[in-house]
């Protein structure tokens, strides 16, 4: 069972479902260098942002991804946070990125945010991630 994480007056366990899309739905994550980098780019974020990405599953042209947060980010500073340190190491490492999306935007806008609860539904969303 998870660690309960501890901060001034507070006692909690916040778990996040997150979907990002890569922009025009290109299939960019079918190149595994580029999955790669996502991950080490994930495992340096975790410190910096205290975050713990706990599952992260790959399809060609989207990630899935769990990711366990401290109460001082809302969702949608998580996304904001997650989506733009990533893209930046990305178009940065892979500048031929760039040419496959027209005028540099890794991400498509939006995306989607579940709260996730242990038990079956952690175990469900984490089995659905990894396949």
């Amino acid at each position: 069972m998870d660690e309960l994480e501890k901060s001034a007056h507070k006692i909690f366990k916040l778990k996040y479902h997150f979907v990002f899309c890569v922009k025009y739905r290109k299939d960019l994550f079918l190149n595994k260098d580029y999955c790669e980098t996502f991950k080490d780019t994930c495992k340096q974020m975790e410190e910096r942002y205290s975050m713990k990405f706990e599952t992260i599953g790959f399809d060609e042209d989207h990630v899935h991804f769990m990711l366990k947060s401290l109460t001082k980010y809302s969702p949608s500073q998580l996304f904001r946070i997650v989506k733009s340190v990533i893209a930046i190491k990305l178009l940065d490492t892979y500048p031929e990125i760039k040419k496959e999306l027209l005028g540099g935007e890794f991400w498509s806008d939006g995306g989607y945010v579940g709260t996730v609860g242990e038990g079956v539904n952690g175990d469900v969303i984490r089995k659905y991630i990894k396949n």
